[in-house]
């Protein structure tokens, strides 16, 4: 058995019942007083962590009827509002699973160019997606429009309830929570963040870069004349884009400011840290007074050595973290979440081929691999020292080329991905855009997180696979190939047209025909 056990401090996750509000959010639950209220302790899969990785992944998980509880360390949501950026890929799959409608709503759509380094180039033209922009919207929205999702479809969701033990056998994993209760589960997926306990508990490796700075962001109020502001934020963002404050009415400002060196990022910093940072850069305070919510962030990348170890997984920021250039961190735990939710849920429900599960490493930590690469290159160029300043113009130059900031673009917003499903053309392994379909558009078929077979010729059947892959018999559809097959996460598992060929693949992702 192995049995593993928190150190001194627990972290976090925990999970509740649906119906109670907690802070502005509607829907967010506390954890039950009594544990006689509680769900049933035996479930198919404990998540530990309901942002927005544990959210979808619990979402993707009961879209196939598996018993999921997401354990949330937090009571209530945090105090502080930050703006987080859903990307053209994310965006993707939240239209495959008929929450992107929704989700516009709630945010700010912005063109998808000026992200590698805060480079300022537009986006390239004719971006290959339906959803060529991307979403600003507060972090507190989507993780509850993500949560409240879970809950729809029946995931249960525990709050104030952080995870101090684990233990795992050759049956499951015990899940041993701070209030003493011992839950049982057939896998445990680790979504609790960089601090991630599930991690530690694992002593899963977590190799890279500690943070050597902090970035200090805020919301205020500044004393200073607007107009001072502006030209003093046009001055210094020629050389140094880590600094920004952006006002927001009525004398208040979001306040973004280097600091020096790191700090400890479980104490927010003070008002005095803020004026000392602000001094430093711009020579100045501006008059800043009364802080309504402070964080800071630091540059530490990391990636877990491994995704898996026997029953327990990790993803998002538990398996890799990295600084924020780029607004790429809550897109890659998401996609990570898409990635393994039906993965696991097959081999829950036994149709699992030998191996699908670690296709979920093999995967992903390559992406992040690259991620980790991109954002380590962007910082540098956002560098103030000469040498830096002297690449950035370089590359400012080059990106005047299509195809440069083309392929930056793609390799930022995740519609470059090319997984490596062996040899073939071009598309195969990629994921497929939101095609014009018969029955409208192609992701509107994909809601389900089922496979989709896409058969223009009209020969083909998914056969003993129908329970796995829908089949859409569809010669108009606008393809350049004859048939594709999608998995779940709408990436092209095959190309073809000869019958024995799709079974193959079928059974190569979709396991054995039913009887």
């Amino acid at each position: 058995m192995h049995s593993l056990h928190s150190p001194a401090e627990p972290s976090p996750n925990g999970m509740d019942e649906p119906g109670r509000t907690v802070g502005d959010v509607p829907g967010v639950v506390r954890s039950p007083a009594s544990g006689a209220d509680r769900a049933p302790s035996i479930f198919d899969v404990i998540i530990t962590g309901c942002g927005p990785t544990g959210a979808m992944l619990a979402a993707e998980l009961r879209l196939h009827d598996v018993r999921v509880l997401v354990l949330e360390k937090e009571t209530e949501p945090a105090s502080f509002v930050r703006i987080v950026g859903l990307h053209i890929r994310s965006l993707e799959l939240m239209a495959m699973r008929g929450l992107l409608a929704r989700i516009l709503g709630h945010g700010r759509r912005r063109p998808a160019g000026g992200f590698f380094a805060a480079i300022p180039k537009p986006a390239p033209e004719g971006l290959d997606s339906a959803h060529a922009y991307m979403l600003g919207i507060p972090q507190p929205v989507i993780n509850h429009l993500l949560e409240e999702h879970a809950i729809a479809l029946g995931a249960q969701v525990r709050h104030g309830c952080p995870v101090v033990g684990i233990e795992q056998d050759d049956e499951g994993v015990t899940v041993e929570p701070a209030d003493g209760e011992r839950l049982r589960s057939r896998y445990l997926v680790g979504c609790d963040g960089a601090r991630s306990t599930v991690r530690k508990l694992l002593g899963v490796d977590f190799p890279g870069e500690p943070s050597r700075t902090d970035t200090l962001m805020g919301e205020m109020e500044l004393g200073a004349p607007r107009e001072e502001i502006a030209a003093k934020v046009t001055e210094i963002r020629e050389t140094d884009k880590r600094f920004w404050l952006r006002p927001f009415g009525a004398g208040v400002y979001q306040v973004v400011v280097p600091a020096a060196g790191a700090g400890d990022r479980a104490e927010p910093p003070t008002l005095e840290d803020f004026k000392r940072g602000l001094r430093a850069i711009a020579g100045t305070d501006f008059g800043v007074h009364s802080p309504r919510w402070s964080s800071r962030f630091g540059n530490a990348t990391r990636l877990a050595e491994r995704y898996r170890v026997g029953r327990v997984l990790l993803a998002g920021d538990a398996a890799h973290i990295h600084p924020p250039v780029g607004g790429q961190g809550l897109n890659l735990g998401v996609q990570d979440a898409f990635n393994l939710g039906w993965k696991l849920a097959a081999q829950i429900r036994g149709w699992a081929p030998e191996g699908l599960l670690d296709t979920y490493q093999a995967e992903r930590r390559p992406v992040a691999e690259e991620v980790l690469d991109n954002t380590r290159a962007q910082l540098e160029l956002m560098s103030t020292e000469p040498g830096p300043q002297a690449v950035r113009r370089l590359l400012t130059e080059l990106m005047d080329f299509d195809e440069v900031n083309r392929h930056l673009i793609e390799k930022i917003t995740a519609i470059g991905i090319r997984y490596d499903f062996g040899e073939g053309p071009d598309l195969l392994g990629r994921r497929l855009r939101d095609i014009d379909v018969r029955q409208g558009r192609l992701y509107g078929l994909l809601h389900r997180g089922r496979g989709l077979l896409l058969d223009r010729t009209e020969r083909l059947t998914a056969g003993g696979w129908s329970d796995r892959v829908d089949h859409l018999a569809d010669p108009t559809a606008d393809l350049d190939v004859p048939c594709v097959l999608l998995r779940p996460d709408g990436h092209v598992a095959w190309i073809g047209d000869d019958q024995q060929d799709l079974d193959d693949h079928l059974s190569r992702w979709f396991g054995e025909p039913a009887d």
